[in-house]
C-alpha cells in the first residue's frame, strides 16, 4: 500500500482522478483512530510478525496508542539473542509516533517485567505505568493491564511457565514453516499455534477462566471494561456486563483494538483488514485508469506497477 501511494505521488494525474469523490488524501489506505492498543508483540523472538506490525501501524495513525504487555521478550533474550532490522524499525516507528504527537503509554507484562521496575518514568516520550483506566469517548471507563496477575501458572510456579514458554516456542517454529509453505502456494494466513489452541479443551477452560477472572475484578473496581492481552486470545465480548476486550497478540493473531472517534471500539484482525484495503486501492486503481481513457494493455501494466 506504501508503494502505491510512492506511485500515485509520481502520478498526480493518475492520483487526482482517484481522489475526485474521495475525502482521505491517502486514498483511505491510512484509517486514523482515536486509539490503538497493542500488546504481546514479542520482539526479539522469531515469531514476532513485526513487518506485519509495521505495515498495520502505517495503516491506522492514532492520536493515542497504549502498549499493553509483552513488547519485548526478555525471557527468551536472555537465552538467545534475536533482534533483526524489522524489529529495531518497529521501535523506531514507536519513537516517530511520539515525536509526531500521539500519546504512547506503556503497560509491562510478564514478558518485558524488567520495565516495571521504570514505572512512573519515561523513555522518549513514552510512559511506563503498571495498570492505567481510559475513558472513551462516550464515557465508559476501562481498565487497561496486562494480565499476567490473572495467570496462577505465572503466579505461583514460574519454572511451569517457562518450560510452558519453550514449548509454545516449539508450536511457533513449526507455524513459520507451514506459513511459508502457505504463502508459496498462494494460500492466506494461517496460525497452526492458535488453531491448536481454541481446539485442545484444556486450553478453551484456561482461556475463559482467565476471562471470568479478569472481569469479575473489573466489576468489583466499578468499571465499565477492561482492555487486556496476555493469553493470545484476541475477543471482544460482553461478561455479565463488563465489556471484555483483549487484543490479541503479533506472533499468532496478527491482531489489535482501536477506539474510534464515535468511541466505538473494534477488533482488527490484520491480515483480513490488509487483504481489504488492498482491494479497495486496487479497485480505485481500476476506476482511475479506466477514467482516464488509458488503453487496456497499458491500463494493465500501470496497474501492476502501482500495486508491486
Amino acid at each position: 500500500m506504501n508503494k502505491l501511494n510512492d506511485y500515485l505521488y509520481a502520478n498526480p494525474a493518475l492520483k487526482a482522478s482517484i481522489l475526485k469523490n474521495e475525502d482521505s488524501s491517502e486514498i483511505n489506505t491510512k484509517l486514523r483512530v482515536r486509539t490503538v492498543f497493542i500488546s504481546d508483540i514479542h520482539l526479539g523472538t522469531p515469531g514476532c510478525q513485526a513487518q506485519a506490525l509495521l505495515d498495520f501501524l502505517r495503516a491506522y495513525p492514532s492520536e493515542q496508542l497504549y502498549l499493553v504487555g509483552d513488547i519485548i521478550d526478555g525471557w527468551q533474550l536472555r537465552t538467545r539473542w534475536h533482534w533483526p532490522q524489522a524489529h529495531n524499525d518497529v521501535i523506531q516507528k514507536l519513537l516517530r509516533r511520539v515525536r509526531k504527537g500521539c500519546k504512547v503509554v506503556y503497560v509491562p507484562g510478564n514478558h518485558d517485567e524488567f520495565a516495571r521496575q521504570f514505572l512512573g518514568h519515561s523513555f522518549g516520550g513514552i510512559e511506563v505505568v503498571e495498570e492505567v483506566i481510559y475513558e472513551t469517548v462516550d464515557g465508559r471507563k476501562f481498565w487497561i493491564m496486562h494480565g499476567d496477575y490473572f495467570d496462577g501458572v505465572i503466579q505461583c510456579a514460574k519454572w511451569l511457565a517457562y518450560v510452558g514458554d519453550n514449548l509454545y516456542e516449539f508450536t511457533l517454529k513449526l507455524n513459520r514453516y507451514l506459513s511459508s509453505l502457505r504463502a508459496r502456494l498462494g494460500l492466506p494466513y494461517w496460525s497452526l499455534s492458535r488453531y491448536l489452541k481454541h481446539k485442545v479443551k484444556t486450553a478453551v477452560s484456561y482461556v475463559t477462566s482467565f476471562e471470568q477472572a479478569v472481569a469479575t475484578e473489573t466489576r468489583r473496581r466499578g468499571l465499565d471494561g477492561v482492555i487486556c492481552g496476555h493469553i493470545h486470545h484476541a475477543e471482544i465480548r460482553d461478561i455479565d456486563g463488563i465489556t471484555y476486550c483483549n487484543d490479541g497478540d503479533w506472533v499468532e493473531s496478527l491482531s489489535a483494538l482501536v477506539e474510534h472517534f464515535d468511541g466505538r471500539i473494534e477488533l482488527i484482525h490484520w491480515p483480513q483488514c490488509q487483504l481489504e484495503l488492498e482491494n479497495q486501492c486496487s479497485t480505485r486503481v481500476d476506476d482511475a485508469l479506466v477514467a482516464d481513457n488509458i488503453p487496456a494493455t497499458a491500463r494493465v501494466e500501470k496497474k501492476d506497477e502501482a500495486l508491486a
